[in-house]
């Protein structure tokens, strides 16, 4: 369903990514307009800034911590659900609250310890603009949460945070009487997947417009809380730092802007994306960390030569300061990263989400940093090794493997998850279709995978490889083959220790287990299949779903 179509539905609830934002990004209507809008300011009403952009938002900020008290678009108020208010984590405490007005622009800026937070107005915008500069550890400030009233949106999505009564995990995945499952981890989403979030009614739409995560951490391809929906309201999130199934250290610095944003029920303009956003205005605010255009460099790529066409590829920039990315041209590779902080940055190649190249760039500001084509060698992408056969293709995910696309929203324990168990044949033509996306030691240890080999096959050693993207509790694969042969037990690669599997990630850090299994492990009648049985083997974990697991890429068998 289009964006446009998706608008025209009364009270829909729905998300939307960048691309299916363009066809309504119109309706949205310009991002500011000329001169000051009449009736914008603010002014204080004793425990409050109030602001009103002179469009048909105003909302307040307590002069107290910093939380965004009132959030009202044409004289409907959104803002609070559970006696809450919307702000940075779940509240800063007694901060330092002062305000400016500056021609078009009114700044609200809330200090607390070495935390800075920033509200933003533009005379006749309905959108509020946010920064939030996090110097150290000596805060907890990982999220900024919008929290709005229940019954203005409908949770008519099919996979709504929806509390129940029946906990399954921890106290955030519920089991509903239908035997479907929720959680406010679900989010379907990578951060390259969309630009913002959020509800519409078909006349209102509520957003929240995500920055460019420079400061976050875990890459294009990583998955987090976005939002959630259930009786008593719903929740709008900007991820500063997550640190479910995360595999980097937290960044710390000025993360900004995000925009709340509302419109008249379509989507938020494109002008306000993380791409396209110019916040030139905001240059001289005096907001802590924040670096303008100016301050900034690009990295640009001819293209990239030895690329498999059927896969996009993501070239991503990443040092311990800020990240960076942008999707490779598919005719022919090149690529254009901007907005990037000076420094030296690792840049990576990305075949889906599958390392296949790295350089070193160094990055100016002011000046673009432009590279030559990029050639991928061979041996780098893993596809292009003879194989006798192969579950899956090497692409960074588990994609096309058993329940793979239900567990990015979904617990594996899910009523709609096909069983977990059930072994493989090579030469079936469902063989991928057949290996569940993941193992784990208490659930499905202990698969097999039938098949036959040529007696020139037979009279020769061969490489096992076995891909993974995550693991739990250092759960690995070891094999055994034909019961006679049976591999040592691998040493546990570096992997988030958080829980991943059951949190709708299979993001870890890609690793690829290598077997050498001697000639003589393999059955000499060609006429007979062999049986690889893979065990997933660690001294961690507790049961079921929460016991040692791993989440597969490829497994093939080298010629």
């Amino acid at each position: 369903m289009s964006a446009s179509e998706s608008s025209s539905v009364g009270r829909r609830t729905f998300v939307l990514g960048a691309a299916a934002a363009a066809g309504s990004a119109a309706l949205a209507g310009p991002l500011a307009p000329a001169a000051s809008a009449a009736g914008f300011g603010w002014s204080d009403d004793g425990s409050n800034y109030v602001v009103d952009t002179g469009a048909n938002l105003v909302f307040k900020v307590s002069k107290t911590n910093g939380d965004l008290t009132s959030l009202a678009y044409k004289g409907t108020e959104y803002q609070g659900y559970g006696g809450k208010n919307s702000h940075v984590e779940s509240g800063l405490g007694t901060s330092t609250v002062t305000i400016t007005q500056s021609g078009s622009t009114i700044l609200i800026s809330v200090a607390y310890g070495t935390l800075r937070h920033y509200y933003a107005a533009r005379s006749g915008e309905n959108n509020v603009y946010l920064w939030t500069d996090k110097a150290d550890t000596s805060v907890s400030a990982t999220r900024y949460i919008v929290r709005v009233k229940a019954g203005l949106f409908l949770n008519d999505e099919p996979d709504s945070y929806t509390y129940t009564t029946s906990t399954i995990e921890a106290s955030d995945v519920f089991a509903k009487s239908d035997g479907q499952t929720r959680s406010k981890h679900y989010s379907k989403l990578r951060v390259i997947d969309y630009d913002y979030i959020g509800w519409t009614t078909g006349s209102v739409g509520l957003w929240i417009v995500r920055s460019n995560h420079e400061k976050a951490s875990g890459g294009p391809f990583y998955r987090s809380l976005l939002r959630h929906q259930s009786a008593d309201g719903g929740g709008l999130y900007e991820i500063l730092y997550y640190g479910e199934n995360q595999t980097e250290d937290q960044r710390f610095g000025l993360q900004g802007p995000y925009v709340i944003a509302f419109t008249d029920g379509g989507a938020p303009s494109s002008s306000l994306y993380h791409a396209n956003l110019t916040t030139s205005w905001a240059d001289s605010l005096g907001i802590s960390g924040y670096v303008g255009a100016g301050g900034r460099g690009r990295v640009a790529g001819v293209g990239i030569s030895g690329r498999n066409t059927a896969y996009a590829y993501t070239v991503g920039l990443a040092n311990s300061v800020a990240q960076y990315w942008g999707s490779a041209r598919s005719s022919d590779g090149y690529f254009s990263v901007g907005g990037v902080l000076p420094g030296a940055y690792t840049l990576t190649v990305y075949k889906g989400e599958l390392a296949v190249y790295s350089t070193q760039v160094t990055v100016s500001a002011g000046s673009a940093t432009t590279l030559n084509t990029i050639t991928v060698p061979s041996s780098n992408d893993p596809s292009n090794a003879s194989a006798i056969w192969r579950i899956g293709d090497w692409n960074g995910t588990p994609s096309g493997f058993k329940n793979a696309d239900l567990m990015t929203y979904a617990h594996p324990s899910d009523v709609r998850a096909a069983s977990w168990t059930g072994n493989v044949v090579i030469g079936s033509g469902s063989e991928t279709a057949a290996f569940p996306a993941y193992l784990w030691k208490d659930v499905n240890s202990g698969l097999l995978v039938y098949f036959k080999l040529t007696a020139a096959q037979a009279a020769a050693a061969h490489t096992l490889r076995i891909g993974v993207t995550t693991a739990y509790a250092n759960g690995r694969p070891q094999i055994t083959v034909n019961e006679t042969w049976t591999s040592a037990i691998p040493s546990p690669p570096t992997q988030p220790s958080t829980r991943s599997l059951t949190v709708g990630s299979y993001r870890g850090n890609n690793y690829t287990f290598t077997y050498s299994i001697p000639a003589s492990a393999w059955l000499t009648d060609t006429s007979q299949y062999n049986v690889l049985k893979i065990n997933v083997v660690s001294g961690s974990g507790t049961t079921g779903f929460l016991s040692a697991g791993t989440a597969i890429d490829a497994i093939d068998l080298l010629a």
